[in-house]
C-alpha cells in the first residue's frame, strides 16, 4: 500500500533513509534524525512531503519530496529527494508505486515535471526510471555549495 507519510512513520523513515545512504555508498553523510525529520515533515511550515511503501504493517519504502518551480513554465514541479525500497523488496512494483503517486500528485495539481538525480554509477535504477519513460538531462551539471564554501560565501559582503 502506498501512502502518505503520517507521524508514527517517522523512525522508520529515518532508517530507510540512513539504509540509503550505505546503499549510495555514504553512510558517513547521512546524519538525519527522527526529530529533524518529524520538524521538515510535519511542522507547521513544513516544506518536506513524503509517501511510504507499506507491507504487512511495515515501511518497507519510501519518497520524500518538495516543491520546486519553474520560471519558465510558471508553475510548481516535484523534486524527488529520495525513493528507497528495501532490498528485499524490490522487483514488487513498489518503486513504480511511489513514483505513480508522485506523478499523480503532479497531474492533480497542475505541475510540469517530476525530476530527481541518480548516481552515475546506478545503472539498475537508471534503467528503471527509463522504462517509465524518465529521461536523463545530461546538458545539465549540478552545482552545489556546501560546508565552508558555503559559509564563506554567506558571510562575504
Amino acid at each position: 500500500m502506498i501512502r502518505r507519510v503520517e507521524p508514527r512513520d517517522v523512525d522508520a523513515v529515518v532508517g530507510l533513509v540512513h539504509e540509503l545512504a550505505l546503499y549510495e555508498k555514504a553512510p558517513e553523510q547521512c546524519h538525519l534524525t527522527a526529530e529533524q525529520l518529524h520538524t521538515a515533515l510535519f511542522d507547521e511550515d513544513a516544506a518536506l512531503f513524503g509517501h511510504v511503501a507499506e507491507v504487512d504493517g511495515q515501511v518497507v519504502g519510501i519518497a520524500l519530496w518538495f516543491l520546486n518551480f519553474s520560471t519558465w513554465d510558471g508553475v510548481h514541479g516535484i523534486y524527488l529527494e529520495d525513493l528507497y525500497v528495501t532490498p528485499d523488496q524490490r522487483g514488487n512494483g513498489l518503486g513504480k508505486q511511489l513514483l505513480e503517486a508522485l506523478a499523480q500528485e503532479c497531474v492533480a495539481k497542475g505541475y510540469t515535471r517530476l525530476q530527481w538525480w541518480v548516481l552515475n554509477w546506478n545503472e539498475p535504477s537508471i534503467g528503471f526510471y527509463k522504462s517509465l519513460g524518465a529521461v536523463p538531462m545530461d546538458e545539465w551539471t549540478t552545482m552545489r555549495v556546501a560546508d565552508e564554501a558555503l559559509v564563506r560565501l554567506g558571510s562575504a559582503r
